[in-house]
């Protein structure tokens, strides 16, 4: 396996509940993995294990093959799902401190929590306490104290949570330029339309266990189903595809699930014939859609297993 971060066969249990059971994951430099699941799939107790917060009960976790120890976790920027900052301490003081508390000198550590601190539209409340802030601009300096030290991997929790469209494409800006310079970024998100347009792979979990990953381009194009979305000029009447389900119809327009083998352009002749189009779509499912199927399926499966 190349270098960055490898999670081997984690497992972690909370008495009878097995949080994580079998992860394996990894994280080159320069690559932006997606980490998707439900809530209690296990995404963030494996994210503290990545990080030392938590013991795994098994398993392996590495760094450019070595064991991850405190030295190497001084090279990851951890960005927590629940805000860890002193809400006490004013907002330059506090990137400040966690970039000293990385090993940065004073004068470094103040330089670059300046820098981070105007990058995310801060400047105006560097000199707030954090207490003061609203919950946006506090995920704005969870993501500045991330950066500070120019960490080598990014491990980020849920990093969009609670911020404005505007803030919200600073931060994937921002989280692609790390990636573009060579970090390693871990990333979970329930808005999974961000995750498709900016993750180079996903990997996703349900009950602790992988159930699906790879390029997001490649799980949308392995769907058994395409999506036809089609507008008429006119109402067409009764219509109906040649076969798939129909999912709305409403007389000027249609949404139609098909199966991937379908003759697509049979499918679109067969609208077309029907009046004048002046819209036609055919699309594999989403990532959200894919999202969805997969974890139905795995609950499915685990019900069926256990019964």
């Amino acid at each position: 396996m190349a270098g960055g971060l490898a999670v081997t066969d984690l497992k972690r249990s909370f008495g009878d509940l097995r949080a994580v059971d079998g992860v394996d994951l990894h994280v080159p430099p320069g690559e932006l993995i997606g980490f998707l699941g439900a809530n209690g799939a296990g995404k963030t107790t494996t994210m503290r294990m990545i990080l030392g917060i938590l013991q795994p009960d098994t398993g392996e976790i590495t760094w450019n093959g070595t064991p991850v120890d405190a030295e190497v976790r001084n090279r990851i920027g951890y960005m927590p799902q629940e805000r860890g900052l002193y809400a006490r301490m004013k907002v330059h003081e506090q990137v400040t401190y966690f970039g000293r508390l990385a090993g940065l000198e004073s004068a470094v550590a103040s330089e670059r929590a300046s820098y981070w601190i105007e990058r995310l539209g801060l400047e105006e409340r560097r000199d707030d306490l954090v207490q003061e802030l609203s919950g946006g601009n506090q995920q704005r300096v969870q993501l500045a104290v991330s950066l500070v030290h120019d960490p080598e991997l990014l491990v980020l929790d849920e990093p969009f949570a609670g911020l404005d469209p505007i803030a919200a494409d600073t931060m994937r800006e921002i989280v692609r330029e790390r990636a573009a310079d060579g970090a390693g970024v871990l990333l979970s998100s329930h808005q999974l339309n961000v995750v498709e347009g900016m993750c180079d792979r996903v990997v996703i979990v349900s009950e602790g266990r992988e159930v699906a990953a790879g390029r997001p381009i490649d799980l949308r194009a392995a769907a058994p189903t395409r999506r036809m979305e089609v507008t008429w000029s006119e109402d067409v009447g009764h219509w109906r595809p040649i076969d798939g389900t129909v999912i709305e119809f409403t007389g000027t327009s249609a949404v139609v699930e098909l199966p991937a083998q379908s003759d697509m352009s049979e499918q679109i002749g067969h609208a077309v014939a029907a009046g004048e189009v002046s819209m036609l779509s055919v699309e594999p499912p989403s990532l959200a859609d894919i999202f969805a199927d997969t974890i139905t399926s795995a609950e499915v499966e685990t019900a069926e297993v256990s019964e």
